[in-house]
């Protein structure tokens, strides 16, 4: 059964930058067709914690998805890092994921214990809380993007691309 996942990006935030990774790479997700789940996108989320969230908690209600992956831009890394926990003052929140799980098999990816003290992080605890408080089993993750280029796009791309389906493995008589 083809499992339906939310992912989201962000838009830029700085008047030099001509576009968020976050949101490259899920254009470049979007081109591939041989994706056996029912991916849903919302992209180009306002960098601003309150409206980001606003718009994530609609499409989590319009869509109910089976799993959750929030990306964002992190300029100043070189590998796709997967986020641990998210906080919000004193509290810490994590995710359910066994992330080691997902790493199996990636090339380029990093599990990170700092998800930045910007709208990323706010988002992701705002997810993980809402889930928690709605008692909620859905599978999230935080994915933060290095700058893309054509050097590293082809292995960015293809470690996300495995982290989905480690993620949301299909079962042997389905997989394409």
């Amino acid at each position: 059964m083809r499992k339906r996942i939310l992912l989201t990006s962000f838009d830029v935030w700085l008047s030099e930058q001509q576009s968020n990774s976050s949101d490259d790479l899920l254009l470049e997700v979007i081109k591939v067709k041989s994706l056996a789940h029912d991916l849903k996108f919302l992209q180009r989320l306002p960098v601003d914690g309150d409206l980001a969230i606003s718009q994530v908690r609609q499409k989590i209600t319009q869509l109910q998805p089976n799993y959750i992956i929030c990306c964002g831009m992190a300029a100043s890394r070189t590998k796709l890092s997967l986020e641990r926990v998210a906080s919000s003052g004193e509290s810490i929140l994590q995710t359910n994921v066994n992330l080691e799980k997902i790493l199996e098999g990636t090339k380029a990816v990093e599990i990170s214990h700092d998800c930045g003290k910007f709208v990323c992080e706010s988002l992701y605890y705002w997810v993980l809380h809402y889930l928690c408080q709605n008692q909620l089993a859905t599978p999230c993750i935080f994915v933060h993007v290095p700058l893309l280029n054509p050097e590293n796009l082809p292995v960015i791309l293809a470690d996300f691309l495995l982290i989905i389906h480690n993620l949301a493995p299909l079962p042997s008589h389905q997989r394409l």
